[in-house]
């Protein structure tokens, strides 16, 4: 079988993210799933190749779990950083949990820098901080779908109870 694992480039700084995923992963008081690093492979001392010189110590890859779910992680350097054309989205029951993950990963980012759930963290990484949108995007009335997508698109984060006025009105 197959399996397909999402791989994130840091600058030098891979070990500190995982930590701080796995923490905010990890604390979420509803469904604090498996979460944890599970290896971390350092630089040898000694590397000469250009793109190795100064990153010894540094991860060279490291392998984590956000709610079970496997990413692996290396420090670069400075050549590739993320950009919002690839997120990674948390599908959030209620707005509590849509409020925790948004106030732990805006924490240092920029939480102005999307919309619609979108946010970008301290790291340079995009995610995106949403509930099941299928209620409100594919209900049976086109019209209620276009009203709470119409007021989705004026929100930053998410408010549950905003889409579901806009979707009843």
């Amino acid at each position: 079988m197959q399996k397909i694992t999402t791989f994130l480039w840091f600058d030098k700084n891979a070990e500190e993210a995982m930590n701080y995923y796995v923490s905010v992963f990890a604390g979420n008081p509803d469904r604090g799933g498996e979460s944890k690093i599970l290896t971390i492979k350092r630089y040898p001392e000694g590397m000469q190749e250009e793109h190795m010189k100064g990153m010894e110590g540094k991860v060279l890859t490291g392998v984590f779990e956000l709610n079970g779910q496997k990413f692996m992680a290396l420090d670069g350097g400075p050549i590739f950083k993320f950009t919002e054309a690839t997120s990674l989205l948390v599908e959030c029951k209620d707005q509590k949990e849509i409020d925790y993950f948004w106030d732990k990963l805006t924490a240092g980012g920029d939480p102005n820098s999307q919309q619609c759930g979108w946010l970008k963290d301290k790291y340079g990484l995009s995610w995106q901080i949403v509930p099941d949108m299928a209620k409100w995007m594919s209900g049976p009335d086109s019209e209620k779908s276009k009203r709470a997508i119409k007021a989705m698109l004026q929100m930053k984060k998410i408010i549950i109870a905003d889409l579901e006025k806009a979707y009843n009105e």
